[in-house]
């Protein structure tokens, strides 16, 4: 016999809530540069073009002040919704867009500031007013401008921007494509004016790239996630290796986070450390615990502590909730002939971890 399980009232609520939510919600495509003049502008402009050649209804909302000629000759193909000004900043005007109400709108340069006093202080703010509104939304951006990405291209390109969109609406894309560079970008010159050899901007060039990827993949990773929640599919992998580390005092904490860390980079992952909260820990084991603790700190893992009187089910429902793909757990050899027939806690969590690898490290 086989039973099936029901979904209570919340659980089907949710579902329900969800998927309407993302059937009223336009869809958001964003073209990715991680370099200026990759050519995201010419594909957002061209698609809009092909779309509105296969007879879809579109309008560009946004473009940005100076365009080329190949991009002018596009724009000529499209309606245009002329930008409107304010004090000399020019903004989107959303209301004519919203009145309009295209299938489609482009949006060039999704990182402006809106002058006051403007409902929407940013553009990207403007975009998910028309998402909203069911308009389904191409635009472009380049990696310099994501907020939590700025820091790190700054250190490679040496250039600052003070105008960001925040990763946090980048993961709502339904679809983004990253714009790679094409060969003869290596010419440009540096800011400084002296001009960069070709092997040092390719160097530049490659370690952009893998920031665009990893961000994109994380786009990937959260389309997923919310498909998973509209269809009630039960999820406990990503695209990216998560790795979560049982700490316990008595466990060869260095080891494992090193490890666990190689594994983390290799894979450009995440790395998590958990361990199951005990009161009745010596002085000893607490001090030893707490070493662990600093060495799996200082290797840059989302530390945890867990509760439950059964640490094997705290274990399983903390992967779970952050689909872990890789559990790390310190194990020592049995010892006398009757362990041979206790499982341990170790046994236990092979066998429920299923859709987890779990890796035994000895003590």
């Amino acid at each position: 016999m086989s039973t099936v399980s029901r979904l209570s009232p919340e659980e089907l609520l949710r579902r329900v809530q969800a998927e309407e939510e993302y059937e009223r919600r336009g869809r958001l495509k964003v073209f990715l540069g991680y370099a200026s003049g990759v050519g995201k502008s010419f594909r957002m402009l061209d698609e809009g073009r092909r779309r509105r050649e296969r007879g879809q209804d579109v309008v560009v909302g946004a473009i940005q002040p100076k365009t080329s000629a190949d991009l002018e000759k596009l724009l000529r193909k499209l309606e245009v919704i002329p930008l409107k000004s304010e004090d000399g900043v020019a903004y989107m005007d959303v209301e004519t867009i919203l009145k309009r109400r295209p299938a489609v709108c482009l949006v060039d340069g999704l990182a402006y500031d809106n002058p006051p006093p403007r409902p929407n202080a940013h553009r990207w703010q403007d975009v998910e007013q028309l998402l909203q509104a069911g308009i389904a939304v191409i635009t472009s951006v380049n990696l310099q401008y994501v907020e939590e990405r700025r820091e790190q291209v700054e250190r490679i390109q040496g250039k600052r921007v003070s105008v960001t969109v925040p990763e946090s609406f980048l993961l709502t894309a339904d679809e983004i494509e990253v714009v790679d560079a094409p060969s003869e970008y290596c010419m440009v010159q540096a800011k400084d004016g002296q001009t960069v050899s070709a092997g040092e901007l390719d160097q530049r060039l490659s370690q952009l790239r893998e920031i665009a990827l990893l961000l994109a993949a994380d786009v990937v990773d959260r389309q997923l996630e919310n498909y998973c929640e509209r269809s009630g599919v039960g999820q406990a992998f990503g695209t990216q290796e998560r790795i979560l580390v049982c700490m316990t005092p008595r466990a060869n904490g260095p080891r494992m986070i090193e490890r666990a860390r190689l594994a983390r980079d290799r894979f450009h992952g995440e790395l998590f450390v958990a361990y199951v909260g005990q009161p009745d820990l010596s002085a000893d084991d607490q001090k030893a615990l707490e070493r662990n603790l600093a060495v799996a700190r200082e290797a840059g893992a989302r530390v945890q502590m867990l509760e439950g009187p059964d640490p094997v089910a705290a274990i399983l429902q903390f992967a779970r909730e952050h689909r872990i793909t890789q559990i790390y757990v310190g194990h020592s050899p049995p010892q006398g002939w009757l362990s041979r027939f206790r499982k341990t806690n170790a046994d236990r969590l092979i066998e429920a971890a299923e859709g987890m690898d779990v890796k035994l490290i000895p003590q």
